[in-house]
């Protein structure tokens, strides 16, 4: 029986990290096997730098400003999140893993969980609510180890 393959993403709205081999061990773990993402994130100033405009009135020559219609950053987040899920859904299809733990920021972990398939969604077997992104590689094997979803690394006798 082949044995069940977990990945772990930890994402937030602008970086996101897909590990892969939960069972390395040594130096292999201190070089986590994993996929990155990053976007270009802008400051809401530069996305915002360009004013919505002025529009005429019906009757007469009156002029009021237009607002904005939606969130840019949230927008930028969500399809983020979109081109995530696109990424494991391929993946998962591809029969890459079995099962997937989702540790990602609260904004993030809502838009992830929106637009999971109900396929995706079944090979969820964990989800946390927190931000990993910006821990080291050994502080990040140690959470996913307290997770309990890979086994802790033994270190050799000498």
């Amino acid at each position: 029986m082949k044995p069940k393959i977990t990945w772990v993403l930890i994402a937030d709205g602008a970086r996101a990290r897909i590990v892969r081999d939960l069972e390395a061990t040594g130096e292999v773990a201190d070089r986590l096997q994993d996929l990155t993402f990053d976007t270009d994130q802008k400051q809401l100033r530069e996305i915002m730098a360009d004013r919505p405009g002025r529009s005429f009135a019906s009757e007469g020559s009156r002029r009021s400003a237009m607002e904005y219609h939606s969130d840019p950053v949230r927008e930028q987040e969500s399809a983020f999140a979109d081109m995530l899920i696109e990424q494991l859904e391929r993946c998962h299809a591809a029969h890459e893993f079995d099962g997937l733990a989702i540790v990602a920021e609260p904004r993030m972990l809502g838009l992830l969980r929106q637009k999971l398939s109900p396929k995706l969604s079944g090979a969820v077997i964990k989800e946390v609510s927190k931000d990993w992104t910006k821990l080291s590689p050994a502080a990040l094997r140690r959470a996913i180890v307290d997770l309990g979803i890979a086994a802790p690394q033994h270190s050799r006798a000498p």
